[in-house]
């Protein structure tokens, strides 16, 4: 925790550096729209107007409008392979800097990304890490912004043991992303906390179309309901799933205090579902520095060469008893 806190203050004072105006005695320092003239291509990873994505672009919007910098916002539908070519596009294009989601995982992405790098662009990652590409190329700027995703799926999956008092044989669906090679980390997280305690974990792979858009599971989600009526709780592994949560349950002719739904990310739907006792406890890992803080990051080494910076945005829990206190920064797209 001591880590966490010290962290996050060291990252509010180079925002609070680089983003006002300063004189600095011993020689030029940063000034207002001091990343002016830079051009970035920044990654969301799903659909425009998706729940998540969009808080995550409002914070590249703020840094780019903060910093100067010229931001091309890309969105990948959460595909992975989407996400590589579209990466090649960007980088032939040949920006500054390119802020991309790690879904695709080292294997897929290393290659295009590590020419990228030879060839002058800076490249740095946010949500999803790239372990093996950040650790060769942090000192050129590759950092990382997000939740450490085994950690965050298995503190929700030990959170909700506690909360409900999850009892050895309770049934569990986790609908989640185990065949990304990273970013199903999250995911297995929230399954070996259930299956350490004895519950009953029922996996579904969250398929390519529920993955653009949640309410195209709405099938699998009621067919499921009905072939295992005693399930106790349901895990969705995905921002947009979570904030649709109410019309899954709906669609299955449950009421908000049938099963227990957990699951990932804040969004306004996801707000009043917990309000309304359909959604029962969500992680938060505030997206919007997630964008935000890359843009940062590719200003801070193409203006003054900093290496690559690595911020775990942090898994608070938000449920019925605090989710007021988050709501009007929800309903802003900042949390």
């Amino acid at each position: 925790m001591l880590r966490k806190t010290i962290g996050f203050f060291i990252i509010l004072s180079l925002v609070g550096a680089f983003v006002l105006p300063v004189n600095i005695a011993f020689g030029q320092g940063p000034t207002d729209q001091w990343c002016s003239g830079v051009d970035i291509v920044f990654f969301p990873g799903g659909p425009p107007g998706g729940p998540f994505a969009s808080v995550v672009a409002n914070g590249a919007m703020q840094a780019a409008e903060d910093l100067g910098a010229n931001v091309e916002y890309v969105w990948s539908n959460w595909d992975p392979e989407m996400m590589v070519t579209q990466f090649v596009e960007a980088a032939a294009t040949n920006p500054d800097g390119i802020a991309v989601m790690g879904h695709p995982g080292d294997d897929a992405f290393e290659p295009v990304i590590q020419e990228a790098i030879a060839n002058g662009i800076i490249v740095t990652s946010q949500n999803t890490t790239l372990d093996r590409i950040e650790a060769n190329n942090s000192a050129n700027g590759f950092g990382y912004v997000g939740a450490e995703l085994y950690s965050a799926g298995f503190s929700l999956g030990q959170e909700a043991i506690n909360r409900f008092d999850l009892q050895e044989g309770d049934r569990a669906m986790v609908w989640g992303l185990l065949s990304q090679p990273t970013r199903g980390l999250r995911t297995q997280g929230v399954i070996d906390a259930f299956e350490e305690a004895g519950l009953t974990v029922d996996y579904i792979e969250i398929d390519s179309a529920t993955n653009a858009d949640a309410a195209a599971g709405i099938p699998t989600f009621t067919g499921y309901m009905s072939a295992n009526p005693d399930v106790k709780i349901i895990v969705t592994d995905h921002g947009g799933l979570t904030a649709t949560q109410q019309t899954y349950f709906e669609a299955a002719g449950k009421g908000p205090d049938d099963v227990i739904g957990i699951g990932f990310d804040l969004a306004p739907a996801t707000v009043e579902a917990i309000r309304g006792g359909w959604t029962d406890l969500v992680i938060d890992q505030q997206q919007w520095l997630q964008g935000y803080l890359p843009i940062l990051q590719i200003c801070l080494t193409e203006k003054y060469g900093f290496s690559g910076l690595h911020i775990d945005t942090g898994s608070g829990f938000a449920h019925a008893g605090n989710v007021d206190l988050l709501a009007s920064l929800v309903e802003q797209q900042i949390r």
